[in-house]
């Protein structure tokens, strides 16, 4: 391990807060350029009947839009003639509330962007019809009373609205050696349309025990004909040992069709071999750990990023879908690199532009990958179990990281870096246990510029002991346990912070804790995103033989662009399919 220099700065609450030079390759600061990703959307136009009668709608407004884009909101009753139901063309939000829409015929709706008092091309329709029921969500049937997993989005067929891809059943087991078990069956990817239509379905088969490091897959229209494609892990036969553990035969990086769910290229996934040489007794639990992500490497063109090891040896690899065929790029690994590079992995990976230079990093951890497949720098604090990749202090240029380690700290088990350089800007003073699970990185407190941070550490039972939530320059605004581990956040009720997902209930954050609900949600929550509607996100839960897209009703003054056209926000939610979950985060703020 490289010397590190120390610079104490400034103490808060007793916690104090301090800067450590990290080991970092060249890299500068600056304020990222914002890469676009390019994906076609369409308004996204959702209908949903409320408790009144009324019906709610919602749509997109889009980077391709100019700012004083206005939209006409038009309705068709059965059997006439379409109308237009705003009298005048609404500028300052994407939503409207039709409260004269007939109870006893099928109605259909659809905008119109206005640009220079000129009417754009009418979105596409969307309809209800009289025993349409008020609730607010879209709900999509499964092919059996099953539950899911993982679930990816992204547009399948080409209509430049998001499908579905789900990883059943939800079950998972964990390599380790104290948690392993046999898996009982395999896993199944499942495709779903937009509109709930089965596509396909995959089997895993044997060869991918069912847990989720040893299964990542992402969903991503990688070679820009605006269908996306499934990356996945697979396998061949049945190589299950004696035990029930896979430790021998064929790994592959797979492309499926996603459309057809049919293979359309397969190369050969990171060998176990350099894991069991190194690792010895103890390889299986490390060469288990897999990941799959995307990266704008070259600042145009989407890349997948294939991981495997986490805790001691990791090797990345870099790879190209076009003309049918899967090109390595680069292959980056640590085992050459002194210490301060090893067990620096995370559980779940982010891409973004920490260096300003067009191009997106791969933030794999404590360590950050340069563009070209070049390590950046590392902290050398080790095993971080949750990472945040955004602007998290927009009172300062570029971007920042938040963690929360795992491995004992001394101090800095909590704490926030530049994302350029790896420098650690603030950090929890004392000593830390291990800091657990997803933890929290949003803005949920107007009182504050920029995100909050949250962490908690773990007792020697593994349980919640304390923990604190940050503002972004370093101060503890509370100690209050905020849903144990870490809440889930969404932007729902129209204002700029983010609400709490606690237990179902959505409440807003208090300078006195959670506020009371004011919406719920039934079934486990899978992701949040702004899948559809305005630039609110959605919450997708799982429900026996259900995928459930909660949707906000809530009116707002607020209007932004859509959240997916922000690149971390995007590659953010392409890695909800794979790792432990984490709620996007966004490059550019709400603009």
């Amino acid at each position: 391990m490289r010397p590190r220099t120390k610079l104490s700065l400034s103490l808060t609450l007793a916690t104090a807060i301090t800067t450590i030079a990290p080991i970092a390759r060249a890299c500068t600061p600056h304020t990222p350029a914002l890469i676009r990703t390019g994906e076609p959307l369409d308004r996204g136009l959702v209908a949903l009947r409320l408790s009144d009668g009324s019906v709610f709608l919602s749509w997109r407004y889009l980077l391709r839009d100019p700012e004083d884009v206005s939209f006409e909101v038009w309705r068709q009753v059965e059997g006439q003639e379409p109308v237009r139901i705003t009298p005048k063309p609404l500028g300052d939000r994407t939503w409207y509330r039709d409260t004269a829409a007939p109870h006893d015929r099928a109605c259909a709706w659809f905008v119109r962007p206005v640009v220079d008092g000129r009417s754009g091309p009418p979105s596409k329709r969307v309809s209800l019809d009289p025993t349409s029921p008020p609730r607010p969500y879209l709900s999509i049937k499964l092919q059996g009373e099953y539950r899911f997993q993982k679930v990816g989005i992204a547009d399948l067929d080409g209509d430049r609205r998001y499908d579905f891809v789900i990883k059943q059943p939800n079950a998972n087991i964990d390599p380790y050696i104290r948690y392993w078990k046999p898996s009982p069956d395999t896993y199944k990817l499942e495709a779903y349309s937009y509109g709930g239509k089965l596509l396909w379905r995959f089997d895993l088969g044997w060869a991918i025990e069912r847990g989720i490091w040893y299964s990542p897959y992402v969903v991503y229209d990688l070679d820009g004909d605006g269908r996306a494609e499934v990356a996945v892990k697979t396998g061949e036969g049945d190589p299950r040992g004696p035990d029930g553990r896979v430790e021998t035969g064929p790994e592959y990086l797979t492309i499926l069709d996603g459309a057809t769910g049919k293979i359309r290229a397969q190369t050969d996934w990171i060998p176990r071999s350099p894991f069991y040489a190194i690792h010895g007794d103890r390889a299986y639990n490390y060469a288990s750990r897999n990941q799959l992500g995307i990266a704008y490497l070259d600042g145009v063109h989407p890349h997948l990023i294939v991981e495997r090891g986490t805790y001691g040896l990791i090797i990345v690899e870099a790879y190209r879908f076009r003309n049918e065929k899967l090109e390595r790029i680069w292959r980056w690994s640590n085992q050459n690199l002194d210490r301060s590079y090893w067990g620096q992995g995370a559980h779940w990976m982010h891409a973004a532009d920490v260096d300003a230079d067009g191009r997106q990093e791969v933030v794999i951890g404590s360590v950050v990958i340069d563009d070209n497949g070049r390590e950046l720098w590392t902290t050398g604090l080790g095993h971080p179990d949750h990472c945040y990749v955004g602007d998290i202090d927009p009172r300062r240029p570029g971007l920042e990281i938040y963690y929360g380690m795992e491995t004992r700290q001394k101090r800095n088990g909590m704490c926030l870096v530049d994302a350029a350089t790896g420098r650690i800007l603030w950090g929890y003073h004392g000593p830390t246990r291990h800091v657990h699970s997803r933890g929290m990185c949003s803005d949920i407190d107007p009182r504050h510029p920029g995100w909050e941070c949250y962490s908690a550490d773990t007792n020697a039972q593994k349980q919640y002991a304390w923990s604190r939530l940050w503002s972004s320059d370093g101060r503890v605004i509370s100690t209050e346990n905020l849903g144990g581990f870490g809440p889930l956040t969404v932007f729902w009720d129209g204002d700029d912070q983010r609400e709490l997902i606690l237990d179902g209930k959505i409440c807003d954050y208090t300078p006195d804790g959670p506020g009371k609900p004011i919406a719920e949600v039934h079934g486990q929550v899978v992701a949040v995103a702004d899948i559809l509607g305005d630039w609110r996100e959605e919450i997708i839960t799982t429900r026996p033989g259900e995928l459930r897209i909660y949707v906000s009703t809530h009116p707002t003054s607020k209007r932004y662009r859509c959240l997916m056209q922000d690149p971390i926000y995007r590659t953010d939610v392409a890695h909800a399919s794979m790792g432990y979950y984490q709620v996007p985060m966004l490059r550019a703020g709400l603009r």
